[in-house]
């Protein structure tokens, strides 16, 4: 059995290679320039949303509650539409990213740990290369690749965009495994 502890190189060195792949991904890499688009009317949607939100939050509109969710009304302003889920942001986050990016560093660290701790349970000390790979390889894929599914379900996130985190997150997988795989105790 291969202890945690003994894999502390490769639990450090694949979450510090998969934050920085991912921060070329996001700043470099031309796929995810349109996952968005700009409103018809930017100013009057952000004079809107000021007017009519408290702060930063997730907003879920037409609004019932779970008591009204079979209301004639609330299924009228459903039909008549928009239905939507609004995010906003603290803008100090948008301007000074700092605290997200040691946030992302610490979410790729523990994935990282958890692909550790899942190689350690299940393969011993001396396993070869593809083995490695394919388990923590595919650990890796679970955290990574399916990020975008579940928001794609339920949340309006568009598929094309849900497609584009899976490719991102078999990159950040095939990188973990290979890491894992060169550096697992022999």
């Amino acid at each position: 059995m291969v202890t945690l502890s003994a894999l502390w190189a490769p639990i450090l060195i694949a979450g510090a290679a998969v934050f920085i792949v991912s921060a070329i991904v996001w700043m470099l890499m031309p796929h995810h320039k349109n996952d968005f688009s700009p409103p018809d009317d930017q100013d009057a949607l952000m004079k809107a949303v000021r007017q009519t939100t408290s702060g930063p939050g997730m907003y879920y509109f037409p609004w019932a509650g779970p008591e009204g969710e079979q209301s004639d009304a609330y299924k009228a302003r459903v039909h008549t539409g928009p239905v939507g889920i609004l995010r906003v942001r603290d803008s100090r986050a948008v301007l000074d990213m700092r605290s997200s990016i040691l946030k992302s560093l610490v979410l790729h660290l523990v994935v990282a740990l958890f692909v550790g701790y899942l190689g350690s349970a299940v393969l011993p000390v001396g396993t070869g290369f593809l083995k490695v790979f394919q388990v923590t390889g595919t650990a890796a894929f679970m955290a990574h690749g399916f990020v975008g599914f579940q928001e794609c379900i339920w949340f309006g996130l568009p598929a094309r965009v849900a497609f584009k985190h899976a490719a991102d997150g078999l990159a950040y997988a095939l990188l973990t495994a290979a890491i894992f795989g060169g550096l697992w105790p022999g």
